[in-house]
């Protein structure tokens, strides 16, 4: 029998189909900037807009959505994934102070299933709806013998831009500053191969319900990452001048919310000042996981915290509520060594 492609373990007639399912999703996504259409070999973008800033800087962010994935595989759900993976970067973007312009993903799979790869599309061109980004190009490789065939991992890069006097780099932070915490819809994209072993992850597991978390187990944990973008620019637009962002992601409390504060502030956090949602509470029971590990992984219900002027608070917390997310005022910023206290 004469070799090919196909025989191979590469179907390219599944490619063709694949990126026919999702033209639609990524239509939707379409900015006035993007120039040419789906199947080029790079996708365009004017910066046209940009000349009308005093100075432009561009602001990168890259991520996947790690062992989550296999949440997605056991309960055979594919369509929100995609919001994690733009959630992760644009979130990184919003937190400088940016708005995401342009979004690309890429998706490596065992076996491209076109039905599969454009229920994966569709929730990366949601998440680019809810950032009003351009999903402008992406990548879709089969990989055969490097993969089994029903898995796949999906990653992405998200472009924005800011004028530099707008920048949040968390400089001016100065003793004093209120700490505004943001909630987050569950676990967001972190701390999933812990979540793994808390858990078993087999399907009628994922499918118990439980009365504390009123829903299933599978769709608390695969609640997909809130996108704050459209919430950074209420709060932009009602006149406020962030003065630090931390997106609290991978390292949960003690690795994010210093890379916001300069050298001589450390933050101190009220543990009481929120409700930690019932999920992280089941799951430090269920792990037995001690408290600052879990501090120490998980965002604990805070998807973000901003540091603002005193003054700013109320005009903060009422965009914030103005753009559907939840404020909670969790504390202050003091003088002493850069780093965290929860109390």
């Amino acid at each position: 029998m004469a070799l090919n492609y196909k025989s191979a373990g590469v179907d390219i007639e599944a490619g063709y189909k694949s990126v026919e399912l999702i033209k639609k999703y990524v239509g939707e996504t379409m900015r006035p900037e993007v120039l040419g259409g789906l199947g080029g070999f790079s996708g365009a973008f004017s910066l046209a807009k940009i000349k009308d800033m005093k100075d432009p800087v561009l602001l990168s962010g890259t991520d996947g959505v790690g062992t989550k994935i296999k949440l997605a595989f056991v309960l055979d759900k594919h369509d929100t994934i995609g919001i994690d993976c733009v959630a992760m970067c644009v979130n990184d973007v919003a937190c400088a102070g940016g708005e995401p312009l342009f979004f690309l993903d890429y998706i490596a799979c065992g076996k491209n299933e076109p039905e599969k790869i454009a229920q994966i599309v569709k929730g990366v061109a949601e998440g680019c709806k809810m950032s009003d980004a351009a999903l402008i190009g992406g990548e879709t490789a089969e990989h055969p013998g490097l993969m089994p065939e029903d898995e796949y991992d999906l990653a992405g890069f998200a472009v924005g831009v800011v004028d530099k006097d707008d920048m949040i780099d968390g400089s001016t932070i100065a003793a004093g500053d209120v700490l505004i915490g943001v909630a987050s819809s569950g676990v967001h994209s972190n701390g999933f191969s812990l979540v793994r072993k808390i858990f078993d992850m087999s399907k009628e597991s994922l499918e118990t319900y439980y009365d504390e978390l009123g829903t299933t187990l599978g769709e608390a944990l695969l609640a997909p990452t809130r996108i704050y973008v459209k919430m950074m620019k209420e709060i932009k637009i009602a006149g406020v001048k962030v003065k630090g962002c931390s997106h609290i992601t991978g390292g949960g409390f003690y690795e994010n919310i210093p890379r916001m504060l300069p050298e001589g502030k450390r933050a101190v956090i009220n543990k009481d000042s929120y409700e930690v949602p019932a999920l992280f509470k089941l799951m430090q029971e269920k792990g037995q996981i001690e408290e600052q590990m879990m501090y120490n992984t998980y965002n604990m219900g805070l998807g973000m915290v901003l540091a603002v002027n005193p003054e700013d608070v109320d005009k903060t917390i009422a965009a914030i509520t103005a753009s559907g997310e939840k404020p909670y005022i969790v504390g202050s910023v003091e003088d002493g060594e850069k780093g965290v206290t929860l109390c």
